[in-house]
């Protein structure tokens, strides 16, 4: 099935030092860029992490202090990077619980403020689970009839996003109206639609304004506001909080926060103080 696009689908995948989004770098950054006239981009890159990576991420991924010792770090490349995501939707394996949230704070430290609102974020993870529940290796034998182990190397990024890239076809082709008919399933609440804006929206399992879920949107008094979801203030508006704690927003500035939280708070403040 040829994607539906309107404009470009980054399918990507990181390889990372760990799991903190604010502690851990990017090893390895892989993409499929698929445009709408079908064409397609791939790209990969070794990046060093400027630290060590642990022990067992190398042996999970194969990729050794070596191997990126001489690489650029993510920094030398953000601006590269910035190029083939911006004006893109942006698709993933659990990207939208860690692989975008990561990436913001990477091009963040990198000094570029990407706006990840102007895409529609796809994860191929929450459609499989919403749908069978199970993992990549599971959704790439559900969908194409062949184990993922026969086809490429565990855990580095540029076999997982190719993986991945199958998978949201396969799912893609699965969930057809006619398909489900073909199985003897009833089609009802089993068709996924070949529209981005679509499979963005089934993708979402939180009301996060900020990846780390720190600030939330609630409804409040009937509008959909955006709250804190931590601390003190939790419960309460984003805004209204900034009137009468403004001292929090130092707070929250100088603390352990990811740079996307202090991002998106900082959005909020300068709106505010434009009314």
């Amino acid at each position: 099935m040829k994607l539906n696009l309107q404009k470009p689908l980054v399918i990507f995948d990181l390889e990372t030092t760990g799991l903190d989004l604010v502690k851990e770098r990017v090893i390895q950054l892989s993409y499929i860029k698929v445009f709408p006239d079908g064409h397609e981009v791939r790209g990969d890159e070794l990046i060093n992490p400027e630290k060590p990576i642990p022990d067992e991420v190398v042996k999970l991924t194969g990729i050794t202090n070596d191997d990126v010792k001489d690489k650029p770090t993510f920094k030398q490349i953000a601006a590269k990077l910035c190029d083939v995501f911006t004006g893109s939707d942006i698709a993933g394996f659990n990207s939208n619980h860690f692989d975008v949230p990561l990436l913001a704070e990477e091009f963040l430290r990198a000094g570029i403020d990407f706006d990840f609102s102007k895409a529609r974020l796809i994860d191929a993870c929450t459609i499989f689970k919403k749908m069978e529940r199970r993992n990549l290796a599971s959704a790439y034998k559900f969908y194409t009839g062949r184990k993922m182990e026969d086809d490429f190397e565990a855990h580095r990024a540029d076999q997982d996003t190719e993986a991945t890239y199958r998978v949201l076809m396969g799912e893609l082709d699965y969930y057809t109206e006619e398909h489900q008919r073909a199985l003897g399933e009833d089609p009802e609440g089993r068709v996924l639609e070949n529209d981005m804006q679509a499979l963005a929206d089934f993708s979402k399992t939180n009301d996060n304004v900020d990846f780390a879920g720190r600030i939330v949107w609630a409804d409040v008094k009937g509008v959909r506001t955006e709250v804190f979801n931590f601390g003190k203030h939790k419960g309460l508006p984003v805004a209204e909080v900034l009137r009468f704690d403004p001292g929090y927003y130092s707070w929250i500035l100088n603390g352990d926060f990811t740079y996307n939280t202090k991002q998106v708070l900082t959005r909020i403040r300068l709106r505010e103080a434009q009314k």
